[in-house]
């Protein structure tokens, strides 16, 4: 009979889990946004698929943890999934409100920073950390701002603006505290 560690460590090791199947799908549907966005002008749909993908998003994150199917490909498969949804709604927004160049700008240098000190920990520590709190509120932020953004048409520019204001302040809070926790981590790993 497997001890509970050996069952967590090939949980870890598996690929075809559901939480990975549903980050996987959640790549399917960008390209399916982009088109009813960009193409077929379809707001409506766009936001159920867009709705869709962030349900996908909680539900993976729900079904990894009570179920114990975290796995090391979950833990980057799924921000990935994250945000190029993301980013790519946020292109398709950019073409109706040119302020979405400042979240779109601020997840490009954050997933950056994150992605080298993300990886530099990794070489170092060999550990893959998950998602934060304020990861977490930073994304449904994002999220609601872009549902409301698709399915209010003619949204005011101060609705507007406060709600990518508050996106923006939220994701600089989380970009200070992952980069904190990141250079933490390596200068606790160059002390040993």
């Amino acid at each position: 009979m497997k001890s509970k560690a050996e069952n967590t460590n090939s949980v870890r090791s598996k690929i075809l889990t559901i939480p990975n199947m549903l980050s996987l799908f959640r790549l399917c549907l960008i390209p399916i946004f982009m088109w009813m966005y960009c193409v077929e002008k379809e707001y409506l749909w766009t936001g159920i698929v867009l709705i869709i993908s962030g349900i996908t998003d909680t539900v993976d994150g729900f079904v990894a943890r009570h179920f114990n199917m975290v796995s090391d490909l979950g833990k980057i498969l799924d921000p990935i999934a994250d945000k190029m949804t993301q980013a790519a709604m946020l292109f398709c927004l950019l073409t109706r409100f040119p302020l979405m160049i400042l979240p779109l700008g601020l997840m490009v240098l954050k997933e950056f920073f994150m992605g080298v000190t993300g990886l530099l920990v990794i070489q170092k520590t060999g550990k893959v950390f998950g998602a934060e709190w304020h990861g977490k509120v930073s994304t449904w932020l994002l999220y609601i701002m872009m549902i409301l953004h698709v399915f209010w048409f003619n949204i005011p520019d101060i609705v507007s603006g406060v709600l990518i204001g508050a996106c923006v302040v939220m994701m600089v809070i989380s970009l200070v505290l992952y980069g904190r926790h990141n250079l933490k981590s390596l200068g606790q790993e160059d002390k040993e």
